[in-house]
């Protein structure tokens, strides 16, 4: 479900929160459920039978039942009325907590950096003593709810006792029958107590029930076409008519009234100053943003009218921060094609100036790549990067800032080798370096307002 979101349906719950939604929250859920599934089955013969067997001792004794139950249930009723509003602001203080913690995590060559350990410290304590106290609140409730049950309980054995003496005495009963009454009712109480204990777990799990729910029941903001459009031709032309763009509950738009063309066999830039809206241009071409007006065509046909694997899967779309995942390089490399040849994966590395450092490594191919690619540099996870999109072999290739970590003389023979490989491909480039896009057939220069100030080639601009 979560992978179906648009990146703004994903901002909208934050990544922290999904990632407690996806684990914590299921398993409270699949706690609760291994429990019915004993006490559902188990419980409810020995009451039943339990019942049944005190009544034949005696009738009037076995009446007992209908003070002690309700009794039990009612203090059941109000730890669940007020242990289900402290779970549900448990859960949201544990998104908090794991928010922070991954925030450290990323970011913690920058903490380190500014000498800020003793204030993110002070920042993590405050969100866990925040967790802490709901959870102390929380425990002393669940707490003291079994106490009570078990007080009940203990009660009901002293004046079952009591009254059972009382009739021993006046020979309603013989002796043996109080006996075995003692043990039938024991039986139906702690199948009764089986059951409360599921009920006093039932608040944690329908508050995660309801975080679950709200993720299952929010529609993406960008849904499959009904009836999608299969592209005949695939000679790779993107036309941007007339769009704008502006990010939910934003006051101004982001883009405004972008329209150009990016053609086969030609190389399209777009530059900008920092925040004119390069990157957000180039993500709405995979939609994983909608864009508010206008559209977005490929060779003729609006991408909204194209199923989301068929739009994407013509994409070799290598992203600003470049990211790999933990297996192997080449794992990495056939991601895009699963099929992909050592051959095809050496040509590939080859044109992303990488070749040689992965040469290098002990197991080459076969090196281990950590999250993230945590084990190589910026400049190294750059070109693995774009060697992944170029193993692909696509009819758009999209490269959002992707040689920001590269040298000007890497950059140069990585720009040269990909012109060749992509002679006949569409290929859309945002840079900062102006020496990246002297080149480029289409330059699109953005103003700082999201508006096209120019564009065409270096030497009109």
């Amino acid at each position: 479900k979560v992978l179906s979101f648009s990146q703004n349906d994903i901002d909208k719950f934050g990544t922290a929160s999904l990632i407690t939604r996806n684990t914590n929250d299921v398993y409270q859920i699949q706690m609760l459920v291994l429990i019915m599934l004993n006490v559902m089955i188990l419980a409810p013969i020995m009451a039943i039978g339990g019942a049944f067997m005190a009544i034949r001792q005696d009738v009037v004794l076995s009446t007992s039942l209908l003070v002690i139950i309700p009794l039990m249930g009612i203090v059941v009723f109000f730890l669940m009325r007020k242990a289900i509003p402290l779970f549900k602001s448990m859960q949201i203080k544990l998104d908090n907590v794991n928010r922070v913690l991954r925030e450290k995590l990323m970011g913690v060559r920058v903490i380190r950096a500014f000498v800020k350990d003793k204030s993110e410290e002070k920042r993590f304590d405050k969100v866990n003593s925040d967790l802490t106290q709901t959870s102390i609140k929380v425990n002393r409730l669940l707490a003291l709810g079994m106490p009570l049950l078990m007080l009940i309980m203990n009660l009901s054995t002293v004046s079952i006792l009591w009254f059972g003496s009382m009739r021993i005495d006046s020979g309603a009963m013989p002796i043996g029958n109080l006996t075995a009454f003692l043990t039938y009712i024991m039986e139906i109480l702690i199948s009764i107590m089986m059951a409360m204990m599921m009920f006093v777990m039932w608040p944690r799990a329908e508050a995660s029930a309801d975080r679950i729910k709200e993720v299952l029941e929010t529609e993406p903001t960008i849904n499959e076409p009904d009836k999608p459009v299969i592209l005949k031709s695939k000679k790779g032309t993107i036309s941007f008519k007339n769009v704008t763009f502006k990010y939910e509950g934003a006051e101004e738009p982001v883009l405004r009234n972008i329209s150009f063309e990016a053609k086969p066999g030609k190389t399209t830039a777009i530059v900008g100053s920092t925040g004119s809206g390069k990157s957000t241009l180039i993500n709405l071409i995979p939609r994983f943003y909608e864009v508010t007006e206008g559209k977005i065509e490929i060779d003729g046909v609006d991408i909204r009218e194209l199923s989301m694997e068929n739009l994407r899967d013509s994409l070799g779309f290598v992203p600003q921060k470049a990211y790999l995942f933990s297996g192997t390089i080449a794992s990495n490399l056939a991601y895009g094609k699963k099929d992909a040849t050592e051959e095809e994966m050496w040509h590939a590395l080859e044109i992303a100036q990488a070749k040689d450092f992965v040469e290098e490594l002990p197991d080459k191919l076969q090196a281990p790549v950590d999250q993230g690619g945590t084990n190589f540099s910026g400049g190294q996870r750059q070109r693995l990067s774009i060697a992944r999109a170029i193993v692909k072999k696509p009819k758009i290739y999209i490269f959002d800032d992707s040689f920001s970590a590269l040298d000007n003389r890497t950059d140069a023979n990585l720009r040269e080798a990909l012109k060749e490989e992509t002679k006949n491909a569409t290929v859309i480039i945002v840079a900062q370096r102006v020496s990246t896009i002297l080149n480029a057939d289409l330059i699109i220069v953005l103003n700082d307002d999201g508006t096209i100030a120019g564009q065409g080639k270096h030497s009109d601009l």
